[in-house]
């Protein structure tokens, strides 16, 4: 089923006519006494007729908002959609649903479910929807807000359930890559709803958390992960500066180092420049050679 559009007329013309006809029904029992015996019953059917049609025309007008629409039928059946904006008239024997076309936004509850690598994470996310089609909202699923927040869930769970909370190298994780995520995310749950006649505009995870019972071991993980890198650059700036400090040396001949010199120059540099704490400077009273 897919949505089709009918054509509406202006309402201001249907009650011109809707009074023009009343007006002639009023005439139409005013003469019922001037008239003879075999044109009474007529003009008296005539009469009721007009005001019955007066009456159905203005039940067959209806307005319309922007962003809104009218799903209509016809003694049960599908008979189109109104999108025309502003007062319009159709067959008063058309029954209208007003349907919005206004864009929607919810959030999906939070789940727990396994990652990629069996660890227990929150997941929650933010979808951002609208109706494209109102024959298959209306007729193809049975109550289509309700159903794009179920397919949502699966979706997020879905999702979740193929990606680690934190990837290494290029590997896409949940809380690297979250552009890549949100797009991957907004494509699933629009194969899944497509049928409902809805479009996502957009989605996004919107909380993510690891589970309360491991959450404290993972960040003890976290923090020894960032010390080790932290702890990887200090090092690597220390040997490049240990080894510009002894060219610097042999190029200015300040000093003549010795294979054990230069081994302890290194030792001590690299203490100065790995420590945690502020070095303390001894001086040495002896000769160069004394401890």
């Amino acid at each position: 089923m897919e949505e089709r559009l009918i054509r509406t007329y202006p309402g201001f013309i249907a009650l011109v006519l809707s009074f023009v006809s009343f007006i002639a029904g009023i005439v139409a029992m005013a003469n019922v006494e001037a008239g003879v015996g075999g044109e009474r019953p007529a003009l008296v059917l005539t009469g009721f007729g007009l005001w019955i049609l007066s009456v159905a025309l203005l039940k067959g007008m209806f307005t319309m908002a922007p962003n809104e629409s009218r799903v209509l039928q016809l003694f049960g059946g599908y008979a189109g959609t109104v999108r025309d904006v502003g007062w319009r008239w159709v067959n008063p024997f058309y029954t209208k649903r007003s349907l919005s076309l206004r864009m929607r936004s919810f959030e999906t509850a939070r789940i727990k479910v396994n990652d990629l690598e069996g660890n227990p994470i929150e997941i929650a996310a933010i979808v951002v929807w609208k109706v494209v089609d109102t024959a298959r909202a209306c007729f193809v699923v049975d109550d289509f807000a309700s159903f794009v927040h179920v397919q949502a869930e699966a979706a997020v769970r879905n999702l979740a359930t193929h990606h680690p909370y934190d990837g290494h190298d290029d590997q896409i994780s949940l809380r690297g890559h979250t552009d890549e995520v949100a797009r991957q995310l907004a494509r699933e749950i629009q194969e899944r709803c497509k049928a409902a006649g809805v479009e996502v505009l957009e989605a996004r995870i919107g909380h993510l958390a690891y589970a309360p019972e491991i959450a404290q071991a993972m960040l003890q993980r976290q923090q020894a992960g960032a010390i080790i890198a932290a702890r990887t650059r200090i090092v690597e700036g220390a040997v490049g500066m240990v080894e510009m400090a002894l060219a610097h040396l042999a190029r200015n001949k300040v000093v003549e180092l010795d294979e054990d010199r230069k081994a302890a120059m290194v030792s001590n540099l690299l203490v100065v420049l790995c420590g945690e704490r502020s070095t303390q400077p001894v001086i040495n009273a002896g000769t160069l050679h004394q401890g």
